[in-house]
């Protein structure tokens, strides 16, 4: 029993000096990348200070710098000329600064080829620091408007939250969700589209953002003589609250407001805990009509958020049936 007792107590002590190196070693990631990214804005504003020196003045300052340091990047004519762009967007504006410091520079060269409003680059560099995106994501959310988006749906939390959770829910579900990486069949079914969206749970859940945490499909609420099952259930874990979503394949009706009413009231009833916050409904319909939406969710006396959601490819049912299965494929490369 003492050896197990030690061995337990030794798993936790390195358990815990594994977590502080960790949390060091991205603690010293961050300041390095805050420094490099304060030293191009610098380097920006003395490339700006002294542009009167002609055009090749850029050239031969990069050559110098790679000529005195060989071994480091980042000294190209192209990237001081963003270094110099950096300098100029940012320098009368010490809110959006501080904030794209904290992003990676290739993060902050898509930002300034790609989005010409500082207003709007801040939604970007904060999404991507709550996120987590990649570059990649972050180049796939500015060409998919996610600041159009985010906060549009028609919901009722602002009735039916309290003001601390009722923003942060508006903030959290997106109108339309972009599901472009779901290869369906026209005129597919609900039950399709959730198979769809269950083999392809990773990108789903990238897509509805940072917090949300898969419980699982179907899921079953039963009553003394019935059964339900929820299309798919999440927990939010900085809403601290489950979330139920429906899926729909039509346009939105007034009558899907009840079936998931009930569905959100089911969840608080057998799941919700004393420490979780009041559980919300997402619907989720192939369009809408807003002011239908509106009219509805008036009558809901539990959060609900409605949004419309896009595919972008669509194969015949006659061309998806001749396609080789992912198995088919498997089988080929492992030959």
């Amino acid at each position: 029993m003492l050896e197990e007792k030690a061995k337990e107590d030794f798993r936790s002590i390195i358990n815990s000096i594994k977590n502080e190196i960790r949390t060091t070693q991205i603690k010293v990631a961050i300041e390095t990348n805050k420094s490099l990214i304060n030293l191009y804005f610098m380097l920006g504003k003395i490339l700006n200070d002294n542009y009167k020196y002609g055009n090749k003045f850029i050239d031969d300052i990069s050559r110098e710098l790679r000529l005195e340091f060989p071994n480091t990047e980042g000294f190209s004519v192209r990237n001081l000329k963003y270094m110099k762009k950096f300098y100029l967007e940012y320098k009368d504006d010490e809110v959006v600064q501080r904030i794209v410091a904290q992003l990676p520079w290739r993060h902050n060269i898509v930002l300034m080829s790609k989005i010409k409003d500082n207003k709007i680059r801040k939604i970007y560099a904060e999404a991507t620091i709550k996120n987590g995106w990649s570059r990649d994501m972050l180049v796939m959310q500015i060409e998919s408007n996610f600041h159009l988006r985010i906060g549009n749906s028609s919901n009722n939390f602002k009735l039916s939250l309290p003001d601390i959770n009722s923003d942060l829910a508006n903030n959290t579900i997106k109108d339309p969700y972009i599901f472009d990486f779901l290869t369906l069949k026209e005129n597919y079914k609900e039950k399709e589209l959730e198979t769809a969206m269950i083999n392809k749970i990773k990108d789903v859940l990238i897509e509805l953002g940072k917090g949300f945490s898969f419980v699982g499909n179907q899921y079953k609420i039963s009553t003394e003589n019935n059964d339900y099952y929820i299309d798919l259930l999440f927990y939010h874990l900085d809403l601290r609250c489950y979330i139920v979503i429906e899926l729909k394949t039509t346009e939105f009706k007034p009558e899907y407001i009840g079936q998931l009413g009930f569905y959100v009231t089911a969840v608080n009833e057998t799941l919700k805990k004393e420490t979780d916050n009041q559980t919300i409904g997402l619907l989720l319909c192939k369009s809408k009509d807003r002011l239908t939406a509106k009219w509805s969710l008036k009558s809901a006396n539990v959060p609900i958020g409605i949004s419309s959601y896009e595919l972008n490819k669509y194969i015949p049912k006659d061309i998806l049936q001749k396609l080789p299965t992912e198995e088919d494929l498997n089988l080929h490369i492992n030959v």
